[in-house]
């Protein structure tokens, strides 16, 4: 079985060929510069098709989606109806839901005869209580417009706990994981019985732990503060918060955790306290994750800095010592490609 996994981006269309019976990766590659060399995420999916070597006899196409909202849970054959749902989630994924959303009209033009599949990065928390995913405003702001804790990086913190309940030999239902996907996004998931119960990142994915270039938690009087002192509107400080933050705001020197570890291994002190306050937050979420579940049974790094940062692991075992004791520690290399890919098959084999 044979499926081609679609991630489109605003100008970029990353894609992955599966051959989900052998559970590999026929090729893979990206076309950048849609609306500037290339004209459109149809022509460039016109590209990929070209670059694949027709015929290909595929059974499916896979689509990442950012934002699902509440509706979606599990991955879903896409039809008119969901195309209108993904839609009209546009105002709480603008930068992600539009080209996502391009790709898969391109490739139901392009490919009419295949079965076209949406995977929601939001719906692995879709498990969440309502404790967990109500914020304190108004009852009426969830109820009219939505506004709750969605989550995401779904994909990842599920694929790395199924590995991680094949590494343990033990069922997903009977372990208490915490997932960190820590990258130049980052997140982590408490996942109790097989169930996300709680996850860093809200109603945005500008939530919780410091990442690349996004602040994370931050005192929402700030915002206002800031526009006041800064004379800033709502577009430039969402850029401020959104593209300016993080590990590259804090140090002024990256947002790539290389360099401040390189930086700070030279004693620059703003590269130091970023890594400090980076370690921090990172430690106080474990805690309360662990808190959360009642103990835990592994704690599992994944993406970029998770996989690669092994200083940052080594003062998370010792600076949580107490409370991981009995825990496995777990380093495991995500693969969302293979993941979309897998639960695509399921819903076009239903």
């Amino acid at each position: 079985m044979k499926i081609l996994v679609i991630n489109c981006g605003s100008s970029s269309i990353k894609y992955e060929l599966v051959n989900l019976k052998k559970s590999e990766v026929i090729v893979r590659g990206i076309i950048e510069k849609i609306g500037i060399d290339v004209k459109s995420h149809e022509v460039g999916l016109e590209i990929i098709l070209d670059r694949l070597m027709q015929p290909l006899k595929l059974s499916a196409v896979g689509h990442r989606v950012v934002h699902g909202g509440e509706k979606f849970s599990k991955a879903v054959l896409i039809d008119e109806k969901i195309i209108k749902s993904i839609r009209s989630h546009f105002e709480l994924a603008p930068l992600h839901n539009p080209p996502n959303l391009m790709g898969i009209e391109a490739a139901k033009k392009l490919l009419p005869d295949i079965p076209q599949v949406a995977v929601f990065d939001t719906a692995f928390h879709q498990t969440m209580p309502s404790c967990a995913y109500l914020y304190a405003l108004p009852y009426r702001f969830y109820e009219q417009y939505g506004i709750r804790r969605y989550g995401f990086h779904g994909t990842s913190h599920k694929y790395v706990a199924l590995e991680a309940s094949r590494i343990l030999k033990k069922p997903l239902k009977k372990l208490k994981l915490i997932t960190c996907h820590l990258g130049n996004g980052c997140s982590l998931a408490a996942i109790k019985d097989g169930k996300s119960i709680d996850t860093s990142m809200g109603f945005t994915p500008l939530e919780g732990l410091v990442m690349g270039t996004r602040c994370g938690d931050i005192d929402p009087a700030i915002v206002f503060y800031l526009m006041d002192k800064e004379g800033l509107d709502a577009e430039q400080i969402s850029e401020l918060l959104n593209k300016k933050s993080g590990l590259l705001g804090l140090s002024d020197i990256s947002s790539d955790m290389r360099d401040i570890l390189r930086a700070a291994n030279k004693d620059n002190p703003r590269a130091k306290t970023t890594l400090e306050l980076f370690i921090y937050r990172l430690k106080k979420y474990i805690g309360a994750y662990i808190a959360a579940m009642n103990g835990i049974d592994a704690l599992i790094f994944t993406a970029g800095i998770g996989e690669n940062a092994e200083i940052i692991r080594q003062r998370i075992k010792t600076g949580l010592s107490y409370l991981l004791k009995d825990a496995r520690i777990l380093v495991i290399p995500t693969n969302e490609e293979l993941m979309i890919a897998q639960e695509t098959a399921e819903i076009i084999c239903k």
